[in-house]
């Protein structure tokens, strides 16, 4: 794993933006990073795939567990949902999507950080627009990249739903989380399903129908949504989430996989396994260096790292829900970049990853992308 100095394409700018990239630049700084990239070995990435696939599916045990157990008060799981929770997994509803964040050196085992199970976004940066810079770049070379065929033949192959409208919903105000759910649009066209595009703030409830609906009326069955389920929760029209007939991707039951509080339970079912740290619903069993996280958190959001006996941390609105504390890894430093490997899970399978890397170990909303490729070594 070697980090490369690199001349960005020319009008590389035009270039992204020409695949739906409208946010490569954030705040006046550079989102889209090609002055780097990312080398790696063929071994390399067999062990990251290996990864995620083993993190798969013990994630899947833990959320067996939660529900078997019914551990959803270690993870603040509103009692409002639960019933939602618990129907959504009986019907095996699938899930479409999940991004592991690893701490990956190319020596030691990739470590699992967190689990962004609901709403992961940078799959439009680790599929498509990744995948032309490698064509540009480095041509002869490969990538771990499938994401993109495995998103369409997920829609062709997905269980339950007819071919009938598939609603695409986001809040108005993020570019970069419209650029997202208009590729995930996309995919699902070329995966056989009419769709239709509406913000959040636009779906409203009939009290006739007992249904959401749209601008227009048309009652919404089934949605993909990039909104997170604990807002959804939160919402005034929350509690009709059971009641509606909608079916919704990601399903409700991805609620306990993108909750931080999966972490100590997956130490607590798989204590010492390679790809994951030690963690804990309290910092007393841990010691020694830790992280703490809000067990909601996004972005980084009010995330703590004790190191040495000192705290480095990030502003934000989160905590109220409680923390978990994970045992410290550090992450590779490239002369003071810290990269984490985002290995994506499409359709229960492994399918590539995309990296994200900051001058600070806690990655954020304005860490940059950075593209990567392979060879046979």
């Amino acid at each position: 794993m070697e980090r490369l100095a690199q001349t960005p394409r020319d009008n590389w700018q035009e270039k992204v933006e020409a695949l739906g990239m409208l946010y490569h630049t954030i705040d006046d700084e550079i989102y889209w990073d090609e002055s780097a990239c990312y080398r790696f070995s063929s071994a390399e990435i067999d062990v990251l795939d290996a990864a995620a696939a083993e993190l798969n599916r013990l994630c899947i045990e833990a959320a067996e567990r939660v529900i078997r157990d019914n551990l959803f008060d270690r993870l603040r799981i509103p009692d409002h949902v639960v019933p939602l929770i618990l129907h959504t997994w009986e019907m095996d509803d699938p899930s479409i999507y999940g991004r592991f964040d690893l701490a990956y050196d190319g020596a030691s085992p990739p470590k699992l950080l967190e689990y962004n199970a609901d709403t992961p976004t940078a799959i439009l940066e680790a599929s498509v627009v990744q995948w032309y810079w490698l064509q540009d770049r480095f041509p002869a070379a490969d990538q771990f990249n499938s994401i993109h065929e495995k998103l369409i033949a997920s829609w062709r192959e997905w269980p339950y739903l007819d071919r009938g409208t598939l609603h695409f919903a986001c809040a108005s105000e993020s570019t970069e989380d419209l650029g997202n759910l208009e590729y995930l649009r996309d995919t699902a066209i070329q995966g056989g399903f009419p769709t239709k595009q509406i913000f959040m703030e636009d779906i409203g409830w009939d009290g006739n129908m007992r249904c959401f609906v749209d601008l227009e009326g048309e009652p919404i069955r089934a949605m993909f949504k990039l909104y997170p389920w604990e807002w959804l929760a939160d919402e005034d029209f929350g509690p009709y989430l059971v009641q509606a007939p909608l079916r919704m991707i990601e399903p409700a039951w991805k609620m306990i996989l993108s909750n931080k509080g999966i972490l100590p339970i997956l130490w607590e079912m798989f204590p010492g396994h390679p790809n994951l740290l030690e963690a804990s619903f309290d910092d007393r069993p841990l010691g020694g260096d830790y992280v703490r996280k809000p067990l909601l958190s996004r972005e980084g959001g009010n995330v703590l790292i004790r190191r040495g006996g000192e705290w480095i941390g990030t502003p934000g609105t989160y905590g109220d829900e409680g923390h978990i504390y994970q045992r410290y890894v550090p992450l590779p430093s490239f002369d003071g970049n810290f990269p984490v490997i985002g290995s994506w899970i499409i359709g229960g399978e492994s399918a590539g990853i995309g990296i994200r890397e900051d001058r600070s170990e806690i990655t954020t909303n304005g860490s940059r992308f950075v593209p990567h490729y392979f060879e046979e070594v």
